[in-house]
């Protein structure tokens, strides 16, 4: 009886810890709303949406920032009611995430036509006017949100755009049906279910440890440089994946890898971006440019790019000969000042 009074005790006292988790707490519930439409659409009722045109967000300025303003489900109904549209354009908004306090996180897209809804696009200048802001294409904006918006705004998006894309059964050829959640698609004629993706690419910083190798593509703002990036084929490994980029945009051959971090990117469509260190070996460091690939691409020194991290606005204050880092929010940055900092972390073999 001890025996299983003391087991009794210690699972009560674990599960009690895990109702206590903030995380566990918000993982099950959103869980929940993605598996249960009539608990999504209940949350609905006391949660916030943001708002789209055509995927761009929402925005109002605020100094040298901009905000992503949150609205309720009776402000919607409102702002809807009024420009003549139903109601039931709601059902084709997505859950984005929630808050500690589970207030469920949506967002809407009113520039979108969807096979849900009978209703037509909203008028952008309209819709801007009533709400105070401007829709504005994300990227441009991106950097210059907080890094809650930044990730909410991100997810939105690339949520959005997917269920823009496959409104149709790639084997039927018949609509499909979202959940209330938007966290899959189901064909009603074969059930099958269609999950949102993300395609792997990985980003890599070489160095040679001294140098790093930076190098931009033509699509880049003027004076930018990054590290290497690119997707990963079927049938690759992560590792794999860096070796043969590397080996294809600057004819160099990885000697040492190591693992840095991740990071969803939504341009130009949904993407994971897998962080990486890799080292070149030895007496090996000649670049040959593979230029159907880069503009540019070049190896700079310690200093060099220590200074480049510092400048305060690389936008407005480019000098002749001088260049720039991807934004602080780009995982790109992150790997670059992780280098900066730590110039000799690439140790583990590929």
């Amino acid at each position: 009886m001890s025996l299983y009074c003391g087991i009794a005790c210690r699972r009560k006292s674990f599960w009690s810890y895990r109702l206590l988790s903030t995380y566990v707490t918000k993982s099950r519930y959103l869980f929940e709303l993605k598996e249960d439409d009539d608990a999504c659409k209940k949350a609905q009722q006391t949660g916030a949406f943001y708002l789209f045109h055509s995927l761009a967000p929402l925005l109002q300025k605020s100094e040298h920032q901009y905000q992503a303003p949150q609205h309720s489900l009776l402000e919607l109904e409102r702002l809807l009611a009024k420009f003549g549209q139903d109601t039931q354009r709601i059902e084709d908004s997505v859950l984005i995430g929630c808050s500690e306090q589970h207030e469920a996180w949506f967002a809407l897209d009113l520039g979108l036509n969807s096979s849900s809804s009978i209703n037509a696009s909203l008028q952008k200048p309209e819709m801007e006017t009533e709400l105070k802001g401007s829709f504005m294409e994300l990227r441009k904006a991106l950097f210059q949100l907080n890094t809650k918006d930044a990730s909410l705004l991100s997810t939105a998006q690339a949520l959005l755009h997917w269920h823009d894309g496959h409104q149709f059964c790639s084997r039927s050829g018949q609509p499909t049906k979202k959940n209330m959640a938007g966290s899959k698609r189901v064909c009603p004629s074969n059930k099958i279910i269609y999950y949102p993706q993300m395609a792997p690419v990985v980003i890599t910083l070489v160095s040679d440890g001294t140098r790093c190798l930076l190098a931009r593509q033509s699509s880049f703002p003027k004076g930018m440089y990054s590290a290497l990036a690119g997707f990963c084929d079927i049938g690759e490994s992560l590792e794999e994946a860096v070796r043969r980029e590397v080996a294809e945009e600057v004819g160099l051959e990885v000697e040492r890898l190591q693992y840095s971090a991740s990071q969803h990117w939504p341009f130009p469509n949904s993407s994971l971006m897998i962080a990486c260190h890799a080292t070149v070996k030895s007496g090996q460091t000649e670049i040959q440019v593979n230029l159907r690939e880069l503009e540019a691409a070049g190896w700079f020194s310690h200093d060099e790019v220590a200074t480049a991290l510092r400048r305060n606005n690389p936008y407005t204050q480019q000098q002749n000969g001088t260049f720039w880092l991807p934004p602080k929010l780009a995982i790109a940055h992150q790997l670059i000042k992780e280098w900066v900092e730590k110039p000799n972390c690439s140790t583990l073999p590929a």
